[in-house]
């Protein structure tokens, strides 16, 4: 990922915070046959190796996990975006070179991949990342509401995904090369949005300053 210096960020909390809020991720490999790529859950378990490590699973019918991966597999997050207008600018008052850009935070998590169809392990990876998404629910469901040959014939359809993360990039690209006028101005104009997302990234704008 091209990650100019004003935009790296390198701070490991705001990286697991951007993992655990992403919900979805894309799972790349390179392959002999081209880049596969699937969209998928994942979650990062934090004690597990240096740079913690991702679990998910894939549909058994999925022909990812059945091709030989070339290298390290890639999954990719992302967090808050937003289209911002040069409109916003108000250095577009002084000079018209202005465009249009984007802000968004990115991360790419590297490493080996494993797939695996252990049921016992592919139990406790369903377990745990239902478990992260129905916490917040009044009424949370579990694995274990469903009848356990149910559930053992489901996991038959499926196969693990494990990657230790050996490298991590964190992008936050914030308005952070604007001048603060221009970083208020783009903040005012994303908050004044009925989209939540733009409320969002306004917010994290005027953190930078």
């Amino acid at each position: 990922m091209y990650i100019p210096t004003h935009f790296r960020d390198d701070d490991i909390e705001n990286i697991r915070a951007t993992i655990r809020c992403a919900r979805l991720a894309t799972l790349v490999t390179a392959t002999l046959d081209g880049p596969l790529a699937t969209p998928l859950p994942l979650f990062l378990d934090e004690s597990e190796g240096e740079h913690g490590t991702l679990y998910g699973h894939l549909a058994k019918g999925n022909p990812q996990w059945r091709t030989a991966p070339i290298g390290e597999a890639l999954a990719i997050f992302t967090g808050a975006e937003a289209y911002v207008t040069p409109s916003w600018y108000p250095s577009k008052r002084q000079a018209e070179h202005v465009v249009p850009t984007w802000n968004y935070i990115a991360v790419h998590a590297h490493g080996p991949i494993e797939f695996f169809d252990d049921p016992t392990r592919l139990l406790e990876v369903v377990t745990r990342l239902t478990n992260i998404h129905e916490t917040s629910r009044a009424t949370p469901w579990a694995v274990s509401d469903a009848p356990a040959d149910f559930v053992a014939a489901q996991l038959r359809e499926i196969v693990g995904v494990r990657i230790p993360i050996t490298m991590v990039e964190g992008k936050r690209k914030m308005s952070q090369n604007r001048p603060a006028p221009d970083r208020i101005g783009i903040a005012t104009g994303l908050a004044a949005s009925k989209l939540p997302r733009d409320q969002e990234v306004a917010a994290l704008i005027l953190v930078q300053d």
